[in-house]
């Protein structure tokens, strides 16, 4: 039987060995840094110091520095963390679930969307235990035997985001943890630094790439996979509780749910592909990461797009259809209203913009997928704006109407976020491997059984179960001890 192992071979470019593919992945581990990656560090990190600048200042003097009052209560702080929550879906999302599907295509991108879901998770975290304006007392909302009676209102939506986002924090860094191991082990084979052969041994958890190892990994990946799955759907559904389940005008609906979670997907796809973009370029890496993965992440985003604009029609659909003058109205000033500028660039970057993936040319071009992906993360923040800002300032009493306006320490916070996001992008980049050793020879033609190059089957194979002698006479597989 002739099989078309086309689809697959663009995975890698280039057909590199099996031995090769260890080369290219740790190659940013043990070259001293390029020019290229100071320069990325520096920006970062010179957002990052803004941000910590930012940050003193809220913790010194309160978060009366930001430009928050009432009735918008809620603002850039918690705009910022919708947005980052979002942008840590699609690690699960390429991870679990298209591991589940048997979809080979996220082996070039799997680990580094892993990765982002954690740094993504741990920037978000910063902006709620900031907002309640005493950080010192965020301890309380961890859920802790009820003697004192001082639990926390358990009707609130926000208690609800403790549990959601910290289960989901737990089981990501685990999941990311465990594709790890197999790579610590073949990092710890290559290093001739006893200190990192110490530490790669302490984290590889004895690993030797015996049968019995490959049985309990892949059990336990398909598990981790499986807990994963439903978190992708059930962490901003909770978060969209937080909207959903008052009386504001502009949030009591019940769309939010679907609604948040198809514009997370989306935007965390559109910074996933942002990131790879960029560190492909940083460390060399186009055979690895290549246009077939970018591609078919832009496809997933077009598809998204469509669903966050559907998502749109309908707001204003209910609205009108609920015969509610506070709810009509809301919508009419999101499009005339003085935030219209906002919303107008929601749309825009959000269902306009990505319209242009439908053309294969643009899909292939690099350079547009990138600034696509940027358009697409300004347009998923504007509408957190949009949803959290706009609604807050037209509440249900004319009286208590107020502009947000926002101060430099609020921008300040904003930068910072990205400062520290892509500051821990790029330290992970150069200290763990961004692609999964493993998970990428098993895409490569040679590792197929039918291929001819038995040389590297064995070679696979030996990797995989650990088994050193081979039935010469068989030509598809091994046998023996």
């Amino acid at each position: 039987m002739n099989i078309d192992y086309s689809a697959e071979l663009a995975l890698v470019e280039g057909n590199p060995r099996l031995a090769d593919i260890d080369d290219l992945i740790s190659r940013p581990l043990t070259q001293p840094p390029t020019k290229k990656y100071y320069i990325a560090l520096s920006i970062s990190g010179t957002a990052l110091l803004i941000g910590a600048y930012s940050l003193w200042l809220t913790l010194y003097y309160g978060i009366g520095m930001w430009g928050n009052n009432v009735p918008v209560g809620w603002a850039f702080d918690i705009t910022n963390f919708v947005f980052w929550i979002g942008i840590g879906h699609a690690g699960t999302l390429i991870s679990a679930i298209l591991f589940l599907l048997r979809q080979k295509w996220r082996t070039g991108i799997a680990r580094f969307a892993e990765a982002m879901t954690i740094f993504a998770v741990m920037t978000a975290g910063i902006f709620p235990v900031i907002h309640t304006g005493r950080p010192w007392l965020a301890g309380y909302l961890i859920p802790y035997p009820n003697q004192h009676l001082i639990w926390p209102n358990f009707i609130s939506p926000l208690l609800w985001d403790v549990f959601a986002v910290s289960t989901y924090f737990t089981v990501s860094l685990l999941f990311w943890y465990m594709g790890l191991i197999p790579d610590f082990a073949i990092l710890r084979e290559r290093t001739a630094s006893k200190v990192k052969k110490t530490i790669y041994s302490i984290f590889s958890l004895g690993w030797r790439n015996s049968n019995r190892h490959w049985r309990h990994y892949e059990k336990v990946y398909m598990i981790l996979a499986g807990l994963a799955t439903p978190l992708v759907l059930s962490v901003h559904t909770i978060v969209s509780f937080d909207f959903a389940v008052s009386l504001i005008p502009g949030w009591h609906t019940t769309i939010f749910p679907p609604y948040f979670v198809a514009g997370a997907i989306y935007s965390g796809f559109a910074m996933v592909m942002t990131v790879l973009i960029f560190v492909r370029k940083v460390f060399d890496m186009e055979n690895l990461i290549t246009l077939n993965h970018l591609e078919r992440m832009a496809k997933v985003m077009l598809l998204t797009s469509s669903l966050v604009a559907y998502a749109y029609l309908m707001e204003f659909f209910m609205a009108w259809y609920s015969q509610i003058p506070s709810e009509q109205y809301d919508f009419w000033v999101r499009v005339v209203g003085p935030y219209r500028w906002a919303w107008y660039f929601m749309i825009g970057c959000n269902f306009m913009i990505p319209q242009l993936l439908w053309f294969k040319k643009i899909r292939s071009t690099v350079g547009i997928l990138f600034a696509i992906s940027i358009f697409a993360n300004i347009g998923m923040w504007f509408e957190r704006f949009v949803i959290i800002v706009q609604s807050l300032s037209r509440d249900f009493l004319p009286s208590s109407w107020h502009m947000f306006v926002p101060t430099p320490v609020d921008f300040g916070m904003l930068i910072g976020s990205f400062g520290l996001f892509f500051t821990l992008v790029l330290v992970f980049s150069k200290t763990l491997p961004v692609v999964s050793m493993v998970e990428t020879k098993s895409v490569l033609e040679s590792s197929h059984p039918h291929h001819e190059n038995q040389g590297d089957v064995l070679e696979l194979n030996v990797k995989r179960t650990g088994i050193t002698s081979v039935n010469p006479s068989h030509k598809g597989g091994s046998h023996g001890k």
